[in-house]
């Protein structure tokens, strides 16, 4: 039976490290998209001025650089 060399174990490490990353990017997504309904939401309210789109400019580009990963 073979055991476990540091090659497996550096490999296992990675693997779990990503598994994690992918894990956050998913969580992050979840919270930008809530982010961009709410704001779609409140402009849809007439709380938000179209002048003030800044906010919803910064989630579509924080949703983008999640995405490009998964490419």
């Amino acid at each position: 039976m073979r055991t476990p060399d540091d090659k497996d174990i550096l490999l296992q490490y990675e693997l779990e490290v990503m598994e994690g990353i992918l894990e956050s990017k998913a969580q992050y997504r979840k919270i930008i998209k809530a982010g961009i309904a709410k704001w779609v939401k409140d402009f849809q309210d007439g709380r938000i001025e179209i002048k003030t789109v800044d906010d919803l400019k910064k989630l579509i580009e924080i949703d983008i650089e999640l995405q490009k990963d998964e490419l």
